[in-house]
């Protein structure tokens, strides 16, 4: 099932019994779908224009007054340009501002200067900061109660535009979703290559590897018990695949969590490697840097040395993410 404006419809309804919630725009209204939230509640929408450090000392302020702060734009301008305004103003005093950026890692054809391959890792880091990120239209669905719910700030990787739904259950803080048990691989999995490697999973499960599969959407904290349990249950490899760098995201985590724990199984992690990406379409950059169905398959195949047919049609999906002419236009 596939469902638009997601967002645009949840923060209206969502917000209706929360006076103290508000919404910052950094000129950026329709394309982070608040023009609804904007319409709804003129009285609490803020647009700070393109200033997206005078943003997130405004919000710093708000925050000291009562308010829970709402910050749109996309996620560059949230995390890799305001960056010392988000540490000082925000992490720092541990305010209950919470960041929703859009278009996180090469979701965008907007090339290096729009594509946040490096958010996760930079917003770990900060204390305070719990980090998030939604994969279908259930997530996004529930995010805003999970965001409102920590006592800090909260930076969310946000999805707009058509989203699958994949789950039909809310999203948990520090709670992953269990998609699959298995005994030779495990899996984990991150936004939007989730739906990916749900379906790189059934190609991999008719080749007769059993496979535990973990979709992630909270990067920080990283401490729920379920995650170790999936990692003791790979037998031969524990894999990560992420729309972000493979240096301090996803990946990282895991291998935290591995050493921690003394596992001894090998991990590959699927993502963007040290480089700069491009500006191209999601589905040519997904495909190139292998984060798509088929590369995964045969990507893990490689890994344990098996050759796995990869179906005709699984090559034949298209993102369901919005990475369309409208996106381009909000460049």
């Amino acid at each position: 099932m596939i469902e638009t404006q997601v967002h645009s419809r949840n923060i209206v309804d969502w917000a209706a019994d929360k006076p103290e919630a508000v919404v910052l725009s950094g000129d950026l209204t329709g394309s982070t779908e608040i023009a609804a939230f904007k319409a709804a509640y003129p009285e609490r929408f803020f647009s700070l224009g393109m200033a997206e450090q005078n943003m997130l000392s405004w919000a710093g302020g708000m925050a000291r007054e009562g308010f829970v702060p709402y910050l749109h734009t996309f996620s560059v301008f949230l995390v890799r340009r305001p960056y010392d305004q988000l540490a000082m103003s925000v992490a720092y005093p541990n305010l209950p501002v919470k960041l929703v950026g859009f278009l996180p890692g090469i979701m965008t054809p907007g090339g290096v200067s729009h594509q946040a391959i490096e958010d996760i890792s930079l917003m770990r880091g900060l204390p305070n900061m719990t980090v998030l990120e939604v994969g279908d239209a259930a997530d996004v669905e529930s995010v805003l109660d999970v965001a409102h719910a920590v006592d800090g700030p909260v930076y969310i990787r946000m999805l707009r535009g058509a989203l699958p739904r994949l789950f039909d259950t809310p999203m948990e803080l520090d709670r992953v979703r269990h998609l699959a048990d298995g005994e030779d691989v495990t899996l984990f999995s991150a936004g939007i290559t989730t739906e990916e490697a749900i379906r790189a999973r059934h190609v991999l499960e008719a080749a007769g590897i059993s496979v535990t599969h973990r979709h992630v959407t909270t990067h920080k904290p990283f401490d729920d018990p379920a995650i170790a349990d999936a990692i003791r249950a790979a037998g031969s490899l524990v894999v990560t695949v992420e729309n972000h760098s493979v240096i301090g995201g996803l990946g990282s985590e895991v291998a935290e969590r591995m050493a921690e724990i003394g596992a001894g199984t090998r991990l590959v992690r699927i993502g963007i490697p040290d480089t700069f990406a491009q500006g191209a379409s999601a589905p040519y950059l997904m495909d190139k840097f292998g984060l798509t169905a088929p590369r995964i398959v045969e990507r893990i195949g490689a890994e344990l040395g098996r050759h796995i047919p990869v179906p005709d049609d699984l090559g034949s999906h298209d993102v369901t993410i919005d990475v369309g002419a409208e996106q381009l236009e909000a460049l």
